[in-house]
């Protein structure tokens, strides 16, 4: 934190105004460069200037040591998908870590990458002879089973034949006899046959295939496959079919075997004779057997590897972006002529001065540097960053003024406002007590589970509304307060705060509404009495009180908005923003809107009954007409026509001095330009505070047509904005009546069925509808009904939000951020 000494007796606000900054030079040896990097990514308090922009990365002095960690980070990324495929978690409680130097890391990555890579090789050629044998088992079972058929049901005709010459003969007849074929040779056909596995979805074009390509002159038979098989060559399940194709020929049997490639069916060789075949079987499966012994070997030895591995990535993985990001930030630097040191700027807070110092002198001193890095302060016209000191409750609210733009160097910032105004515009929006304990129970489970929740990874939505939880929870906060003011409960109101003022006059009157209520004790102590609640006058009386108090809060918030422009100017030393901007600014909005909530508040306090359109109707139609019963107080008609002139007054006084006067200004400077010469170093180094615009050259007619416009916005704005604020009372109407049509249509129509099925049919629709519509979509509607007025109505008076974030050199960001 910033040192508070010398500042009085008050603490400084921080958040008010950004760190003042300092551009420093650091000029290092390199023999210590690297650890002096190192050191000062630690503290994270620098922001380092690229002063080798001309150059490419591949020109640049540390384009190899980059090119080594994107290598052995390449490595990590192979080490984490192995380790996600085995379902494995790097994890680092590891109780023996050895602290390994970069280059020894290097090595180390490479020889485990070399044995990994060798583990999966060698698995997946045994993995693929496993399948293939699998197969091969397969199909010596099927295609066994095909000619065990054929053979005993040859013996069966051939028996039958020799009981029965003249018995019918079917297809699986044999065609000749063996009496035939020995007495005739030529007549003895020698077939050949071909077995394996098809794919079962290429099943049937295969045989068809088949059939045209040959011409008929093929006998194919197929087995299905109960279970799914492992592809040797694709390594998935794929449900299959044993076939066998008996042929005649060579050419029949060569457009089988491209039919088969064609097809992606495995062949397999089978013996004909039975025995052998059942033999093969007993082999392949020992074969299995053996192969499933080895490969179970190698997942468990990969297993353990990767687990040695899991054990040491996260810190190798830090290590291996540590020393990137190292090596990126020393190629910003520019090297010096001799060879010898390496020269860095960059932006630092003030308050880090003695730190970035004292890691400088660690940084000689660990490396036995024989001389140490020099440090200095610049001086520049160049705008620093801006950078605001933010804790977790605070940085939220600095996001969303961030989201508009980042604060200009030391101007005033709104995020100190926001963290009050923000919650509190969205409660006025918001105003149910009921409705903000439920918020306020939703965030209190995200602020409970915080430390949980950091550490996981949760989607867009969930990780959006964790991120701004502190601002939730201050909006649910503002929603019971103003809830209570309101004195809404689910729509429904309670006397919490004592009996209602109000009672009957006569008993007859307890079932009318309003009628017939007078005040019989004193007024409600806290909020809207509940006697206004369900009476015909409850309407106009809420929409008078809400659109007054939007009026009065959007009239306090651009005076708000005015004044920090006042400081802005105060702290720049611009006596031109205050004269010619601030004061005709400031009596412009009081003199019309300004007035209005006086009116407003006289109004309440007299209980007149003027008319308060009327009197700001005229006041600029007819201001010299006589008030009459629409006259608040005295000497109002004076008042009116002093505030009505200083108005016109202020737009010409907006519009004329300021451009004039900033044209005086520049060619005032340009007379004393020509001024006795400085020393060689002061004339090149200017102070950050001096006005640079002065050297520039100066258009007065663009200046004026600037202020012409901005004068012109204000004006308009003044009308625009103020009408804007209304929006308070419309949302607050709406969210009202939503929540009292679901509470009267749905909960109290469903309980006056007398039915307990209707009525939890009713409380479920009920709850469903507030926490759809009240409780996400009026959230989200109101919040952005607030982010719009801070953004336009409020910061458009003073914010200029043109800065740039300081972004230092830091290894906290390096080990937050995703790879």
């Amino acid at each position: 934190m910033a040192e508070q000494g010398g500042r009085g007796c008050c603490p400084p606000m921080d958040l008010f105004r950004s760190e003042a900054m300092q551009l420093v030079q650091i000029i290092i040896p390199i023999e210590s460069a690297h650890r002096t990097i190192d050191y000062l990514g630690e503290i994270g308090l620098i922001q380092f200037k690229d002063l080798n922009a001309e150059k490419s990365p591949f020109q640049r002095t540390y384009a190899t040591q980059i090119k080594r960690c994107g290598e052995m980070a390449r490595k990590l990324r192979l080490f984490k998908e192995q380790m996600s495929k085995a379902g494995l978690l790097s994890s680092s409680t590891s109780s023996t870590q050895v602290d390994l130097s970069f280059d020894d890391l290097e090595v180390k990555l490479g020889e485990l990458e070399a044995e990994l890579i060798e583990i999966n090789a060698n698995g997946d050629k045994l993995q693929r002879s496993y399948n293939e044998l699998v197969e091969y088992k397969l199909v010596l079972q099927k295609a066994g089973e095909f000619f065990r058929k054929a053979q005993s049901s040859a013996e069966a005709q051939l028996r039958e034949q020799a009981s029965n010459q003249t018995g019918e003969q079917s297809l699986e007849t044999p065609l000749l006899t063996d009496q035939e074929a020995v007495a005739d040779p030529s007549k003895q056909v020698k077939l050949g046959f071909i077995t394996g596995l098809v794919p079962r979805e290429k099943s049937m074009a295969f045989e068809r295939i088949l059939f045209r390509a040959t011409r008929g002159n093929v006998f194919l038979r197929q087995a299905v496959v109960e279970e799914p098989v492992t592809d040797p060559v694709s390594g998935e399940k794929v449900e299959k079919n044993v076939f066998a194709v008996f042929f005649s020929g060579e050419r029949a049997k060569t457009k089988v075997l491209k039919i088969c490639e064609a097809f992606g069916a495995n062949r397999y060789s089978v013996t004909e004779d039975l025995g052998k075949q059942a033999q093969m079987i007993t082999e392949v499966s020992g074969r299995i057997s053996e192969l499933k012994t080895t490969i179970d070997a190698g997942l468990l030895h990969r297993r353990n590897l990767l687990q040695t591995i899991g054990e040491q990535y996260d810190r190798w993985n830090i290590l291996v972006r540590k020393e990137k990001s190292v090596y990126h930030t020393l190629n910003m630097l520019s090297i010096d002529v001799t060879k010898k040191c390496l020269v860095a700027e960059g932006w630092s807070p003030v308050f880090a001065t003695k730190q970035i110092q004292d890691a400088l002198q660690r940084a000689t001193h660990d490396s036995n540097s024989e001389v140490g890095a020099i440090f200095r302060v610049l001086r520049t016209r160049e705008m620093p960053p801006t950078y605001f000191q933010t804790n977790k409750f605070t940085s939220s609210f600095q996001e969303i003024v961030d989201a508009y733009g980042v604060a200009k160097y030391q101007e005033a910032n709104p995020g100190v406002y926001t963290i009050v105004t923000f919650p509190f515009l969205f409660a006025v929006m918001f105003g149910d007590w009921g409705h903000g304990i439920c918020l306020l129970l939703a965030t209190l489970f995200l602020l409970i589970r915080e430390k949980k929740l950091s550490s996981q990874k949760l989607g867009d939505i969930m990780e959006m509304t964790f991120g701004g939880r502190y601002v939730i929870f201050m909006m649910s906060l503002f929603s019971i307060y103003t809830g209570l003011i309101y004195n809404e409960f689910f729509s429904v109101p309670f006397e919490l705060f004592g009996r209602s003022a109000y009672g009957c006059r006569d008993p007859s009157c307890r079932d009318s509404t309003s009628a017939g209520l007078i005040k019989v004790r004193d007024t409600y102590p806290f909020g809207v009495d509940p006697a206004w609640h369900g009476t015909r006058s409850e309407l106009p009386y809420l929409n008078s009180l809400k659109m007054k108090m939007s009026i009065l809060l959007g009239v306090a918030q651009m005076n708000l908005g005015i004044f920090l422009s006042f400081f802005n100017a105060l702290f720049f030393r611009s006596g031109i923003n205050i004269w010619c901007q601030f004061v005709p600014q400031i009596i412009f909005l009081n003199a019309l809107f300004g007035y209005l909530s006086v009116l407003i508040i006289v109004k309440w306090c007299t209980g007149s009954k003027a008319d308060l359109y009327h009197v700001m109707i005229y006041m600029f139609l007819s201001p010299t007409d006589e008030l009459g019963e629409n006259q608040l107080f005295a000497g109002q008609k004076t008042t009116q026509l002093v505030l009505l002139f200083s108005a016109l007054v202020a737009v010409p006084w907006m519009l004329l001095p300021k451009p004039f006067l900033l044209k005086a200004q520049h060619e005032r400077h340009q007379g004393q330009s020509y001024t006795a010469l400085q020393e060689a170093e002061e004339s090149l180094l200017v102070e950050s505070s001096d006005d640079s615009g002065h050297h520039e050259e100066f258009e007065f007619s663009e200046v004026f047509v600037h202020q012409l416009i901005h004068t012109i916005e204000f004006v308009l704005g003044a009308v625009s904005n103020t009408a804007s604020y209304l929006r308070l009372w419309a949302l607050s109407l709406a969210h009202s009546e939503l929540s009292s049509v679901f509470y009267e249509k749905v909960l109290l129509l469903a309980w006056g069925f007398n039915n307990v099925f209707i009525l939890i049919i009713g409380i479920i629709v009920f709850i469903f509808a507030t926490v759809g519509v009240l409780l996400v979509m009026e959230t989200l509607s109101a919040f952005l009904h607030a982010l719009r007025l801070h953004w336009v109505e409020f910061q458009n008076k003073f914010y200029e939000g043109d800065g740039y974030k300081f972004s230092p050199f830091s290894f906290s960001l390096i080990d937050g951020e995703d790879e």
